[in-house]
């Protein structure tokens, strides 16, 4: 079970890092858009600069899963961002699903693996200052 969490971690924040650093520093080329609403979907956000800070996110997120400290917090940063990937896929852009649903299987993997580090954000009677 170790070897997978660590095997799933170091999988997870390479995918998050490099692709995150590519919306930074554009090392990729980018693939053409389809007409219709991604691309004006994606022409926003990258106008007003939402992405750069999507991308930002994801280097700190992968960095931490990287270097295995504060993973909780980095699978924390990255799961709103996995659920606008699948969302964006799904609804918009079906063609490029697979690498999110291979990283939402990861991200899964890994929120059950430190699933003792959340079990406070499900407490009915939370304890107060």
């Amino acid at each position: 079970m170790k070897k997978a969490v660590l095997v799933a971690r170091i999988l997870l924040g390479f995918v998050f890092l490099f692709f995150g650093l590519n919306g930074i520093l554009h090392f990729l080329p980018t693939p053409p858009m389809p007409p219709g609403d991604a691309t004006t979907f994606a022409t926003i956000l990258m106008t007003h600069k939402y992405m750069s800070f999507v991308a930002l996110c994801q280097v700190i997120g992968g960095l931490l899963l990287l270097v295995g400290r504060f993973v909780p917090l980095g699978l924390t940063i990255l799961a709103p961002i996995l659920v606008n990937i699948l969302l964006f896929h799904f609804l918009l852009h079906p063609e490029g699903v697979v690498i999110g649903l291979v990283c939402t299987v990861l991200e899964l993997f890994l929120l059950f693996a430190y699933r003792l580090s959340f079990r406070g954000l499900f407490d009915a009677n939370p304890e107060k200052f």
